[in-house]
C-alpha cells in the first residue's frame, strides 16, 4: 500500500504555482505530496500520536541551540540597526542598567556660594532662565494649535488608520479564501482517487495473496512428487532402480559409466590372459632349419 501511496502521490503532485520557494528549491520543480491526510487513516490509530510526541521529545532533547542558531541561513539580521539601537542592544546583553533621565536642562539653579559676585555666572543662568522660558512659550503655542487642530488631525489620522486595517482586512480574507480553496481541491482529489486507491489497494492484497495460494500449492506438489517418487523406486527391481538412479542426476550416470567401464576393462584383461594360457609357446628357429643358399 506504500508503493501505491507514492504512484498516486507522483500522480497527484501539484504544478509550482511560477513563484519562489523556500529554500534552495526551484521554481521550476514540483511539489511532491508525500502525504494524504484525507485518504490515511492511521493517524487514528491509538499511539500514532503518541509515538510522534515521543519522537518531538527525543528531538528536543538531543537539540542543543546555539547563541546565534540562524548564523547558516543567508539573512542580514542587522541591516536595520542604527549605532543608537546597536549600543541599546549591547546593553542588554550585557545585563546593565539603563540611564535615566537627565532633567538637569529643565533646571533653573542660582550660581554656586562662590560665585555669588560673578557676573559670568549670573549671565548664563540668565541664558538658561530665557531658554527655559522659550521652551516653554513653544509648549504653549503647540498645545494651543493642538487644541485647534489637533481634533481634524487625529481624525484623519484614524480614517486612515482604518483604511489601512480594511487593505489588510481584505488582503487576510483573500489569502484565506485562497488556502480554503487549495485544501478543498486537494480534498476533492484525494477522496475523488480514493476509490481507485482502494481498488488497487484490493487488488493487490489478491494478487500476494495468489502469489501465496501458487506458491504453497507447488510446495505440495513437489513434496507430493518426491513423494510418489520415492514409492516408485521402492517397488521397482534393482535393475530399474540402477537406471532411475543413473537417470536421476548426471553424477550418478557418470559413476555408472565409470563402473561399467572398469568391468570391460577387467573381463578384457582376464579373457587376454586365458587366451594366452591356451596357445602354444612359441616356436624357436635353430640354425639347421634356416634355408640354404642354392
Amino acid at each position: 500500500i506504500l508503493l501505491l501511496n507514492r504512484r498516486l502521490m507522483a500522480q497527484l503532485a501539484l504544478p509550482s504555482t511560477g513563484g519562489p520557494l523556500v529554500g534552495n528549491v526551484s521554481s521550476e520543480d514540483k511539489v511532491l505530496i508525500d502525504a494524504l491526510p484525507y485518504i490515511d487513516k492511521e493517524y487514528e490509530q491509538p499511539g500514532v500520536r503518541d509515538a510522534a510526541l515521543a519522537l518531538i521529545e527525543e528531538e528536543c532533547r538531543r537539540y542543543r541551540p546555539t547563541k546565534n542558531y540562524l548564523e547558516f541561513l543567508p539573512l542580514e539580521l542587522t541591516r536595520f540597526e542604527t549605532d543608537i539601537m546597536r549600543a541599546e542592544l549591547e546593553r542588554v546583553a550585557a545585563r546593565q542598567p539603563m540611564e535615566m533621565l537627565s532633567m538637569k536642562r529643565y533646571e533653573l539653579p542660582a550660581p554656586a556660594a562662590g560665585q555669588k559676585n560673578d557676573i559670568t555666572a549670573w549671565q548664563e543662568c540668565v541664558d538658561n532662565s530665557l531658554a527655559q522660558l522659550e521652551h516653554q512659550s513653544t509648549r504653549i503655542e503647540n498645545l494651543e494649535l493642538l487644541e485647534k487642530y489637533g481634533s481634524n488631525s487625529w481624525r484623519t489620522y484614524n480614517e486612515l488608520l482604518s483604511k489601512m486595517h480594511e487593505s489588510a482586512q481584505r488582503t487576510l480574507t483573500k489569502f484565506k479564501k485562497d488556502i480554503q480553496e487549495v485544501n478543498w481541491e486537494r480534498k476533492s482529489d484525494q477522496m475523488n482517487i480514493s476509490a481507485k486507491l482502494d481498488a488497487m489497494n484490493q487488488e493487490w492484497s489478491s494478487l500476494v495473496q495468489k502469489n501465496f495460494d501458487i506458491e504453497a500449492a507447488i510446495l505440495k506438489l513437489e513434496a507430493e512428487i518426491d513423494r510418489l517418487e520415492e514409492e516408485r523406486q521402492a517397488l521397482a527391481p534393482p535393475s530399474k532402480k540402477r537406471r532411475a538412479l543413473e537417470q536421476k542426476s548426471p553424477a550418478a550416470e557418470f559413476e555408472a559409466a565409470s563402473v561399467q567401464s572398469s568391468e570391460t576393462t577387467e573381463s578384457t584383461i582376464t579373457l587376454t590372459d586365458s587366451d594366452n594360457e591356451n596357445q602354444p609357446p612359441p616356436k624357436v628357429a635353430r640354425p639347421d632349419d634356416a634355408p640354404m643358399d642354392t
